[in-house]
């Protein structure tokens, strides 16, 4: 009986031997997963998509690294300062970088309206590519507002840097913000887009690259740019609010896995009252194309706070 209770146990020589290989096999499967669990890159931030406040259109986005540092870029309009400052109040009322792509008012009008009354909220530096008098004045009904902007910033006392080459790299924390594009005074069909500050975002875990509203001519020239590669990213935000930004020769040259979208509700259904695409813009016509690439994830400021991590 003793004997027959060992082979309910353990069962004969060749059984046992293939248990244990058995085990080896769980083993080494557990082990691997583990390790794979364990070897995943950490993310260093998250990025908020800031949704407007007046379903305007804007560019908003604030960043938080794991050490507690925060970034801005752009901040969108001025009717979005408030909302802005309590977002910005409640992650320590300090921004340690704040980029600006262009100065459009729907970029910069919520930083102008802060600069004249910044409160408790500190801004540590500013990195923008300053337009040149010839280039804001390229546009007229956008001149007499950059300039008081610019009047705004050097009055401010906070160190702003006019970034002039690319390729420059700032580091916070673990996260790498690269410049791959600046101003183009050369470029005098839509001037002030054509010169948006293009930046790429990344940590060990995902990589992100921020067009601002960079037109197609602007878009065409980093294709031929040695910045090529750095466009390839997992998030991309969609040019000039997703409509007559980038080109589609550009959307469909680079790789990317999910887009924001910082854009109103009306831009994005091309719709002032009339029903969905019965305006003049050209989103649906990216969404689709973006649709045609196979992109299922898509960030849409109209919809709500998006935040990536």
């Amino acid at each position: 009986m003793g004997m027959s209770m060992f082979y309910v146990f353990f069962g004969n020589n060749n059984s046992n031997k293939s248990v244990m290989k058995s085990c080896r096999l769980i083993f080494v499967i557990l082990f691997i997963g583990i390790q794979s669990v364990y070897s995943k890159p950490k993310s260093n931030f998250v990025v908020w998509q800031l949704p407007s406040q007046t379903d305007n259109i804007g560019n908003s986005y604030v960043f938080l690294m794991n050490d507690g540092k925060v970034v801005v870029m752009d901040g969108g309009v001025k009717e979005e300062a408030l909302y802005l400052r309590g977002f910005l109040a409640v992650l320590g009322n300090k921004v340690d970088l704040w980029f600006i792509s262009h100065p459009h008012a729907d970029h910069v009008g919520a930083l102008a309206e802060i600069l004249k009354n910044p409160k408790d909220l500190k801004i540590e530096k500013i990195y923008h590519s300053e337009f040149s008098p010839q280039l804001y004045a390229a546009e007229s009904g956008s001149k007499e507002g950059v300039e008081k902007f610019y009047e705004l910033l050097k009055k401010s006392g906070i160190p702003v840097e006019d970034v002039k080459t690319p390729g420059m790299v700032v580091k916070i924390d673990q996260t790498s913000f690269k410049i791959l594009g600046l101003k183009n005074e050369d470029l005098t069909m839509n001037p002030y887009n054509n010169s948006s500050m293009i930046i790429r975002v990344w940590d060990d875990s995902k990589s992100m690259v921020f067009l601002g509203d960079c037109g197609s001519e602007e878009s065409e020239r980093l294709l031929s740019s040695p910045f090529r590669k750095d466009l390839d990213c997992d998030y991309l935000q969609m040019a000039h609010h997703g409509q007559q930004g980038a080109s589609k020769h550009f959307y469909r040259t680079i790789k990317f896995k999910a887009c924001l979208w910082p854009t109103p509700t009306w831009v994005y259904n091309n719709d002032i009252g009339k029903g969905f695409n019965t305006h003049i813009l050209k989103t649906v016509e990216i969404r689709n194309l973006i649709d045609s690439l196979g992109i299922k994830t898509n960030y849409v400021s109209c919809k709500g706070l998006c935040k990536v991590e």
